[in-house]
Order: C-alpha cells, then sequence, then structure tokens
C-alpha cells in the first residue's frame, strides 16, 4: 500500500464508487460477499487497491493545505514540484490558535510584532503525492486556500 486504508466511514461514504471499483474488477456483490467470507486476504488486497486509488486522486487535485497547533498555522501551497509555505508564530504564548478566541486574536495582531511570519519553498525530493500525503499525515488538513491567498497578497504586496 503507498497510503493508508480509507476508514470505515470513508468506505460508507464512497460505497457506490467502491461498487463501480468492484464491477471494473469483475466482481459483484455476491462474489464480495463470499471473498470476505472465504478469501480475507483478497478482499484486504481490493480495499488497499482502492483506498490508494483515491488517495492517488485527492492528493493529484490538493492544492491548498493548512495545519493549526496552539501557537503556529502552517500554510501550504502546493504545485507539481514544489511547495510554498506561510508559518504565523504568536510570540504570546498565552495565544492558542485551536480556539475561536485564538483566531480572532490572529485577525486582530496579524501585522504586530505579536506574530512572526515566515515564508518559505521547499522543491519535493520524492513524488510529489507522496509528499503532500505526508503533509496530511502530519495533521495538515484540504482547504480553500483562502487564508494563504490572503495573506500571501499582502506579503507580495
Amino acid at each position: 500500500m503507498k497510503y493508508t486504508r480509507l476508514t470505515k466511514e470513508q468506505f460508507e461514504e464512497l460505497h457506490a464508487e467502491f461498487a463501480s471499483f468492484l464491477a471494473t474488477q469483475a466482481i459483484d456483490k455476491a462474489e464480495w460477499d463470499e471473498l470476505k467470507i472465504n478469501k480475507p486476504e483478497v478482499a484486504e488486497q481490493e480495499l488497499d487497491v482502492f483506498s490508494d486509488l483515491i488517495w492517488e486522486g485527492v492528493l493529484s487535485r490538493a492544492e491548498f493545505l493548512e495545519h493549526f497547533s496552539k501557537n503556529h498555522i502552517f500554510l501550504f501551497q502546493c504545485f507539481d514540484t514544489y511547495v510554498e509555505s506561510i508559518v504565523l508564530k504568536s510570540l504570546v504564548s498565552e495565544t492558542d490558535f485551536l480556539t475561536r478566541e485564538g483566531l480572532q486574536w490572529l485577525s486582530d495582531n496579524m501585522f504586530t510584532d505579536a506574530i512572526e511570519m515566515k515564508t518559505g519553498k521547499k522543491v519535493f525530493t520524492e513524488d510529489r503525492n507522496s509528499s503532500v500525503f505526508e503533509l496530511i499525515q502530519q495533521g495538515a488538513f484540504l482547504s480553500n486556500g483562502q487564508l494563504f491567498t490572503q495573506i500571501n497578497t499582502i506579503i507580495k504586496g
């Protein structure tokens, strides 16, 4: 497996897509039920292959990621061969970006000395999708890029 297996909830959400996937493998519902009972290792392989296909599609389309922690916000824009980042760090230790109040504080103090802002660019050293997946594994989530775009526009003037 290249990525991780989808969760039970994700499989439930993608039920129709999984049924179509099995159909492309010439596996109907009866055969699938039989595989799960009599050849669970084959059923597991099908789940893994489907999971990788879904991840591959999601990661190929991923452009913006965000990762929030108590005192840091990491914003990423992913391109074909590199990723650009904006890192916001609160220099006020009581700040908590994981709360509504912390985000309001950020909004009020964005361009003050209380916020340290750094930008960066990193060329992917491995497969792009694997690199994006690694960011997700570390806690980042897909976003619409609104925050990255707003801050980037201000920084680049």
